[in-house]
């Protein structure tokens, strides 16, 4: 309970300070793009043996995105940190869209930003 209560001290703290780094303005349409992937898909996201809506995976990324802003200086990066595994487990997230086969939510994002740049 301490981890977790910490964990959302330092989450809140760091959206409240401004930080250097960032998403380069260059990509910001990017990350813009696969939140709104996020948001809209109707796949189901597994974070920790526990399953989430697009909605529900967006606030959660939108979190972890605040709390590591600093570390985060591309779109691949975004993806790394914000949306890839637990930071407290190290568990992969990972995304099942119908019949097709479970995978990483790393990989799901990734093939989406590649559609995305390549159209």
């Amino acid at each position: 309970m301490r981890y977790q209560q910490l964990a959302c001290a330092l989450l809140f703290a760091s959206q409240l300070s401004t930080s250097a780094a960032d998403v380069p303005s260059s990509q910001q349409h990017e990350v813009e793009h696969l939140l709104n992937f996020v948001a809209s898909t109707p796949c189901i996201i597994e974070r920790n043996g526990s399953h989430y809506n697009g909605q529900e995976a967006l606030s959660h990324i939108k979190k972890k995105y605040a709390y590591f802003r600093d570390k985060i200086n591309s779109t691949e990066t975004f993806i790394e940190y914000a949306a890839s595994r637990s930071t407290f487990s190290g568990n992969a997230y990972t995304v099942q869209c119908g019949n097709n086969p479970t995978i990483t939510t790393r990989q799901w994002l990734l093939d989406e930003l590649s559609r995305f740049r390549n159209n």
